[in-house]
C-alpha cells in the first residue's frame, strides 16, 4: 500500500474511499496546532515562511522539530545553513502570517523580509521583530517524510518579546487558513 494512498476498504460506517478520505482529511484539520514564523538562512539569503508544523520533541537536550514542504525556498535554506527558527505571533497579528505565504523579499539595507523588521539569531536564522517569543535552533537531524521533510533542530535560544510570555498566541484556527490533511 501506498503511503499516499487511501487504503483499500473496508472502511468506517460504510463510507467509499472518496467519503473516507474527505473524513480522514477534516479529523487532521481537527488537529490543534499553533502557526507560527519558521526563519531560515543560507550564506545571505534569508527567509521567513509560515509554519503550522512545530514541537518540541526531546528534554534533553531541548530540540523542536518543523516539518517543511520539499518544494519550499525555506527548505533549501535549512539544508544548506543549517539553521531555522520558529517565532510566535500574537493572536492580534494574525494578519501578518499571509505575508510569509510565498517567500518573502529581503531589503538587505532596511533588514527586513516582506517589509518585517528581524534580526539575526545566534545561529543565523532570522527573527522577526514582531515576534512574542522565539526559538533559535541549530540543524541536527533531517528526516524525509513523504512530500515534507522533518527537521530537528536543538534550541541554542530561546527568548519572549517583553510582556510577550503574557499574549495569546496565534492558532489555526484563528485564521481562514488551513493546511495538511
Amino acid at each position: 500500500m501506498s503511503t499516499h494512498a487511501v487504503p483499500d476498504g473496508p472502511f468506517p460506517g460504510d463510507l467509499g474511499a472518496p467519503e473516507y478520505e474527505r473524513l480522514r482529511r477534516r479529523v487532521l484539520w481537527r488537529l490543534p496546532a499553533g502557526l507560527y514564523i519558521l526563519g531560515s538562512r543560507a550564506g545571505q539569503r534569508r527567509n521567513l515562511m509560515t509554519l503550522n508544523w512545530a514541537m518540541q520533541v526531546s528534554l534533553e537536550p531541548k530540540q523542536v522539530a518543523v516539518s517543511v514542504e520539499h518544494s519550499a525556498v525555506t527548505h533549501g535554506l535549512i539544508v544548506e545553513g543549517g539553521c531555522f527558527s520558529v517565532a510566535l505571533v500574537a493572536r492580534e497579528d494574525r494578519a501578518v502570517v499571509r505575508k510569509f505565504v510565498k517567500p518573502a523579499e529581503h531589503d538587505v539595507e532596511v533588514h527586513t523580509l516582506a517589509g518585517i523588521a528581524y534580526r539575526d539569531g545566534v545561529s543565523g536564522a532570522p527573527i522577526p521583530e514582531l515576534a512574542i517569543g522565539y526559538l533559535d535552533c541549530g540543524l541536527r537531524y533531517s528526516l524525509d517524510v513523504g512530500s515534507h521533510s522533518l527537521f530537528v533542530g536543538e534550541v541554542l535560544d530561546a527568548g519572549f518579546a517583553i510582556g510577550g510570555e503574557n499574549v495569546p498566541v496565534l492558532r489555526m484556527e484563528d485564521t481562514r487558513m488551513s493546511y495538511g490533511g
